[in-house]
């Protein structure tokens, strides 16, 4: 907890049983403002903006594309939110949106490189 009471970590299963930073975010979001993380998948996934996985895998330059779509996706949550938390000034969560920004763009670009090819 912080000094005003509330907490400032969330620890939320992603899908594979694996913490994700990435895909956690929100719910570390609504942690901080005093809110309730999501307690189930199904709460979690209408969170989400991204689709589920085919069921079905695709090949892999469709992977690929999938991936980009999905940093590319990340990438553009996080900067929608940075305002709010600047308005806020909610330091620990703008340097946080600006580290998934980096991370996702970046990784964004190096897939689609691949996809050039």
């Amino acid at each position: 907890m912080n000094s005003s009471g509330l907490i400032t970590r969330c620890v939320v299963p992603s899908r594979h049983g694996v913490l994700s930073l990435s895909s956690t975010w929100p719910a570390a979001l609504s942690c901080t403002r005093g809110q309730p993380a999501p307690g189930s998948y199904a709460q979690f996934a209408a969170l989400s903006s991204l689709a589920d996985a085919p069921a079905k895998p695709p090949k892999a330059m469709e992977m690929v594309a999938l991936l980009v779509k999905g940093h590319e996706a990340v990438a553009r949550t996080a900067r929608a939110a940075f305002p709010v938390a600047n308005e806020a000034n909610d330091q620990p969560t703008c340097d946080l949106l600006t580290q998934r920004m980096d991370i996702h763009e970046k990784t964004a670009w190096m897939l689609r490189s691949l996809l050039d090819e």
